[in-house]
């Protein structure tokens, strides 16, 4: 398992969410970030999903 980064800001730049999560493989890391925005209802608002070797896997402005 490898761990995730997911991270939720404001128009102003605070975090409104900044949580980490492990999957298996990017993929499925992917999909968890997608459940877990949808979730919180951050779906819509600038977030970033980052691999552990630093790769930019979901990112929304």
């Amino acid at each position: 398992m490898k761990t995730y980064f997911l991270t939720v800001y404001s128009k102003t730049g605070e975090a409104l969410l900044n949580e980490s999560f492990e999957a298996e493989n990017d993929e499925a890391a992917t999909t968890m970030g997608k459940e877990k925005l949808s979730e919180s209802g951050h779906a819509d608002i600038t977030h970033r999903l980052v691999s552990p070797d630093g790769r930019l896997l979901l990112f929304h402005r």
